[in-house]
C-alpha cells in the first residue's frame, strides 16, 4: 500500500483522522507511459488521480485534423479528475507527457467522503467564492484570516466619558484629567458632540474662552461613527481617510463607546499609523517625500501578514490620496484651491492600485479662472510626485500635460466629444476618466462635470455597446493555457483583471452608479437588481485572486531586482503557483468567460 500520500495539501487536509485513514486504505496506484491516455473524454474514470511522479496534460477533445489545445499541466502532488469522477464521465483528455505514477482514490470512496464531509464536498463541487472561503478559514493563513476579521466590539471599545450640555469647560477638563482621557462626549438632547484635548486648548488659550463656558458650545456634533460589528481594519481606514484618531461607536442610534487609534493599532503589526501621522505633520515637500518612502515597506508588511487584498487596497488608496492632497496643499496657493479640483483616475481612481504603476491625474478648474502660474505649478507637481515614487504615465495623462488641465466647460466638452467619436483612443481615454475621483481642491467642480456627463449618456445604447466591447478584446487564457504554460507565464491584466474591471465599469456607467471602485460598483449593481448576487460575489472573489497573485509576484520581483523596479508587473509566473492557486485561478478565469458572455448578450456584441 502506498504510504507517501501527502495529506497536508488541499482538499485532503480538510478530512478528519478517520476519513484520512479510509483514504489511505483505499488508495490504488497506476503507472503510465509517456503519451498514454490516463483519461479519455467520454470515458468512465476510476476516481481522482494524485500525481506521485511525472507530468499530465489536460485538453479539450477536438475533431480529427484540428490542433489540440492543452490548457493546464499537472505535476507532483497535483490532483485531477475530480469533476469527471463525480459526473461519472471524463469531460477532458488527460495524457501522460512523461512517465507518470499516480495514486488513485476510487470514485466510490470519493463519493463516501463527499457525503460525510461537507467542506471536502464544497471544495470539489462549489464555486470560486466558496473555495476561497474554505481556503481562508482552513488553509495555512487561518490565524491571520481570523485576525483580519476582528470586529470593533472585540475588546476595543472604550467606555465614553459623557457630560451634559450644561457642564463647564473646567468640569470637562477636570474629568478628562481624572480618567486620563483625551476626549469627552457632550450630550445635548438626543445628540452627542465630542471635545478633544486640542479643542479645549484652542478654546481657552487661543480663543480666550472662559473656563466657565458650557462645554457644549465648543463641541463638534458632526461625529465620525462606526458600529460594533464593523471590521476593525475598516475603522483604521476611516481614521486614515478622515485624519482623525478616534471614532464613536453607535448601534441603532445608541451610544456604545469610543474606539481610539492606539487600540486599533494594537491589532496590527504594520506601521501604517506612523506613515499616516508623518504625512499629516509634513509641512514641506521633503518631509512629505520621506513619509511617502515608507509605503512600499507598508505594502510588504500587509501582504506578508496575510491582510486581505481588498483591505490593503483601501488603506493604500487612502494613504496615496493623503499624500497627493498634502502635496497639493503645499504647492497650490490657498486662494486658488477653492477654484480647482485635482482628480486621480484609472486604478488610483478606483482605489485598486497597490504597487505604484503610473500616475493618471487631471485638473479641472472653474470657468473663467485667471491663474497664469497654473501650468508651471502643475508641471512642478507632476515632477514632485515622480520623485515620491509615483511613476510618470506612459500616455502622459498627468497635470503636467495641458491636455489634462481643463476648465469645467472644456472638460465636459472633451468627454462629450470622446463619447461621440467612439474611436479606440477616445474610448480608452473615457475609460480612464470615468474612474476619476477628487482628492484635493474643490470636489464640487468635479461632481458637476461627472453628473452632467452621466445625464448626457442616458439611454445611449450604441455608445455602451461600443464602450463595453473592449472587455472582449483579450482572450481568456483557458482554451490555450498550454502554450502559456510552456512559456511559464500569463498576463493576468489582459486575461483576468481588465475584462472584469471594464465590464463592470460599463454596466455601472450605464446604470449611473457613482462609485468608482470595482468591488463597490458590483455591490451597487447587486443592490439595484442589475446583477445576480452569486455572480457578483464570484466576480469579487476572482478579481481579488488576480490582484493578490499579481501583487505577491510583483513584490518578489522587486525584492530580487537591483533597481527595485518590476519590469513585468502584470505577468504571473505559473510554475511558482501551487496546486490550490492554479485550481482557484482556473475557476476565476471561468468566471471571466461567463462575464464576457453576459456582456455579449447584453450589448449585442457578437463575435
Amino acid at each position: 500500500m502506498p504510504t507517501s500520500f501527502n495529506m497536508d495539501n488541499m482538499p485532503f487536509s480538510l478530512l478528519n483522522e478517520s476519513e484520512q485513514a479510509l483514504l489511505r486504505a483505499s488508495l490504488d496506484i497506476g503507472y503510465y507511459q509517456r503519451g498514454e491516455h490516463i483519461l479519455t473524454a467520454g470515458g468512465e474514470p476510476d476516481g481522482v488521480y494524485v500525481i506521485l511522479k511525472g507530468r499530465v496534460s489536460e485538453s479539450e477533445p477536438v475533431e480529427q485534423g484540428q490542433t489540440e489545445h492543452v490548457f493546464v499541466h499537472y505535476t507532483n502532488e497535483d490532483y485531477f479528475g475530480g469533476w469527471s469522477a463525480i459526473k461519472g464521465k471524463a469531460i477532458h483528455n488527460f495524457v501522460a507527457e512523461d512517465e507518470t505514477i499516480c495514486h488513485i482514490l476510487p470514485t466510490r470512496v470519493l463519493l463516501d467522503l463527499i457525503s460525510t464531509n461537507s467542506l471536502f464536498a464544497d471544495y470539489f463541487q462549489q464555486n470560486l467564492a466558496a473555495k476561497s472561503e474554505i481556503v481562508a478559514q482552513h488553509g495555512g493563513d487561518q490565524d491571520m484570516a481570523e485576525f483580519m476579521l476582528a470586529r470593533v466590539c472585540e475588546n476595543t471599545i472604550r467606555e465614553p466619558l459623557v457630560v451634559d450640555e450644561h457642564a463647564s469647560i473646567h468640569h470637562a477638563t477636570a474629568l478628562m484629567r481624572e480618567h486620563k482621557a483625551d476626549c469627552v462626549l457632550v450630550q445635548r438632547g438626543n445628540r452627542y458632540g465630542i471635545i478633544t484635548g486640542t479643542d479645549l486648548l484652542n478654546a481657552v488659550v487661543l480663543d480666550g474662552k472662559s473656563v466657565d463656558l458650557a462645554a457644549a458650545e465648543i463641541a463638534s456634533y458632526r461625529l465620525i461613527t462606526t458600529t460594533s460589528e464593523e471590521y476593525l481594519f475598516n475603522a483604521l481606514i476611516t481614521m486614515t481617510k478622515q485624519q482623525i484618531e478616534r471614532v464613536v461607536v453607535v448601534d441603532d442610534g445608541e451610544l456604545r463607546g469610543i474606539v481610539e487609534l492606539t487600540d486599533v493599532l494594537s491589532y496590527f503589526s504594520s506601521h501604517s499609523h506612523v506613515i499616516g501621522l508623518r504625512i499629516e505633520r509634513a509641512g514641506t515637500v521633503e518631509a512629505l517625500r520621506e513619509a511617502a518612502e515608507g509605503l512600499n515597506d507598508l505594502i510588504k508588511a500587509l501582504v506578508s501578514h496575510g491582510v486581505k487584498t481588498r483591505f490593503a487596497m483601501d488603506l493604500l488608496a487612502a494613504m496615496n490620496g493623503r499624500i497627493m492632497a498634502k502635496l497639493f496643499d503645499i504647492m497650490v496657493p490657498r486662494d486658488m484651491q477653492p477654484h480647482v479640483c485635482l482628480i486621480v483616475m484609472g486604478s488610483e481612481g478606483r482605489a485598486e492600485q497597490i504597487m505604484k504603476t503610473d500616475q493618471d491625474n487631471a485638473l479641472i478648474y472653474r470657468d473663467g479662472l485667471d491663474w497664469p502660474e497654473m501650468p508651471a505649478v502643475m508641471q512642478a507637481y507632476s515632477e514632485t510626485l515622480i520623485s515620491f515614487g509615483f511613476p510618470p504615465c506612459p500616455g502622459n495623462i498627468m497635470v503636467s500635460n495641458p491636455a489634462w488641465v481643463k476648465s469645467l466647460g472644456d472638460w465636459t466638452q472633451m468627454l462629450s466629444d470622446w463619447a461621440q467619436r467612439c474611436d479606440n483612443e477616445s474610448l480608452m481615454n473615457l475609460a480612464i476618466a470615468v474612474d476619476g475621483k477628487p482628492v484635493a481642491g474643490n470636489p464640487a467642480i468635479f461632481k458637476a462635470g461627472r453628473n452632467w456627463f452621466l445625464r448626457h449618456l442616458s439611454h445611449n445604447d450604441v455608445f455602451f455597446g461600443l464602450f463595453g466591447k473592449a472587455a472582449l478584446e483579450f482572450d481568456t487564457p483557458l482554451t490555450f493555457f498550454g502554450n502559456l504554460k510552456d512559456k511559464g507565464e500569463l498576463d493576468i491584466k489582459k486575461g483576468g483583471i481588465f475584462p472584469i474591471v471594464h465590464g463592470i465599469r460599463t454596466l455601472a456607467l450605464e446604470k449611473r452608479v457613482l462609485a468608482t471602485n470595482t468591488f463597490k460598483r458590483i455591490e451597487a449593481l447587486i443592490a439595484d437588481g442589475h446583477l445576480k448576487e452569486k455572480d457578483g460575489r464570484d466576480m469579487c472573489e476572482a478579481l481579488s485572486l488576480f490582484v493578490e497573485l499579481r501583487l505577491r509576484q510583483q513584490i518578489k520581483r522587486i525584492d530580487s531586482s537591483q533597481d527595485g523596479v518590476d519590469q513585468t508587473p502584470n505577468i504571473i509566473e505559473l510554475q511558482s503557483l501551487n496546486k490550490m492557486e492554479r485550481d482557484l485561478l482556473r475557476d476565476a478565469l471561468q468566471i471571466v468567460k461567463s462575464l464576457k458572455k453576459h456582456l455579449t448578450l447584453r450589448y449585442h456584441l457578437g463575435n
